[in-house]
């Protein structure tokens, strides 16, 4: 794993403990910023599966 795929996994785990946080108190705009976190976060991880793939030598 790299930095990107660190990050990336956890801006997800940040995201969806906002995401449910917004659900259980009805905060709407706490939900929204969560899901948005959450989806920024894997494409971090993509980001860097792309970064991880490009760099290792051809097998």
């Amino acid at each position: 794993m790299n930095k990107n795929q660190v990050k990336g996994r956890m801006k997800q785990a940040k995201g969806k403990a906002k995401e449910v946080f917004g659900r259980v108190t009805g905060n709407k705009s706490l939900k929204f910023k969560g899901k948005m976190t959450k989806t920024a976060g894997k494409a971090q991880v993509q980001a860097g599966n792309l970064q991880k793939k490009y760099k290792e030598p051809s097998k």
